[in-house]
């Protein structure tokens, strides 16, 4: 493993221009569980009924039920080592851009300042009638919470139904065409559209790392540098290394 970390620390320390991928498995370790796994929001609540725009726009205040255990899973959630490691490769000017699935804001309260948010962010809230936007923090803890125009408000987050932001779409297929590395943390690589982001890059001749517990369907044919095991630790090693290998340190 030791090896492994020092070339994708070589990796990333000599790339132009590298990128970062992560999904629900950074966050795991932030007391967020994968809504996928066993036992995640996705075996509890129907989809269907509570996880897309429909469901949403015909009947809000039976979604804001799950929506609620959503919001206090949020609100307790803390950056791990994980996510201050990438804001600090960010700070290092060695990482250009993370490309998140997750909407819980935890990369940019961990440090890091470019964030493509590819499903949206829970922390804000719009009103789909009028269009008036809130900071969740503003709206203290009415559930469901209600915009001034009397209507439920709806987090800023990509639904089932809802198409992925346009700019967000743009923004990371450019850097995933023209990146030097692609880190992945976390992510299995089965949801698209944002699974075809290490494919993209892999064809543009990226260093293709991946962080995961677990191999992944990525592992086996994307996937150059394979790192096993919990995102804060190996993360933070990989961090560390690639400060040993930076001028004056």
């Amino acid at each position: 493993m030791k090896n492994a970390i020092k070339k994708a620390a070589q990796a990333i320390f000599y790339s132009t221009k590298t990128i970062a991928l992560t999904g629900a498995g950074i966050s795991v370790e932030s007391g967020i569980p994968d809504f996928r796994s066993p036992g995640g929001l996705w075996e509890r609540y129907n989809p269907i009924e509570y996880g897309t725009i429909g469901a949403f726009q015909t009947n809000p205040e039976k979604v804001w039920q799950m929506l609620q255990e959503v919001s206090y899973l949020l609100a307790r959630a803390r950056p791990n080592p994980a996510h201050t490691g990438l804001g600090k490769l960010q700070e290092l000017g060695l990482l250009q851009a993370i490309i998140t699935q997750n909407v819980d804001n935890l990369h940019r309260e961990g440090g890091a300042t470019s964030v493509i948010e590819y499903h949206g962010n829970a922390k804000t809230l719009s009103c789909l009638w009028c269009e008036q936007r809130y900071n969740s923090d503003e709206l203290g803890a009415q559930i469901p919470p209600r915009c001034s125009c009397g209507k439920i408000l709806k987090p800023d987050v990509v639904f089932f139904g809802e198409p992925i932001p346009i700019r967000a779409l743009q923004e990371s297929y450019e850097l995933a065409s023209s990146c030097r590395a692609l880190l992945i943390v976390g992510t299995s690589g089965e949801v698209t559209p944002a699974n075809t982001i290490p494919e993209t890059a892999k064809r543009a001749g990226a260093t293709i790392i991946e962080v995961n517990v677990e191999p992944t369907i990525l592992t086996g044919y994307v996937t150059d540098i394979f790192l096993q095991g919990k995102a804060s630790e190996l993360i933070t090693e990989l961090v560390s290394e690639v400060e040993t290998i930076m001028p004056n340190n």
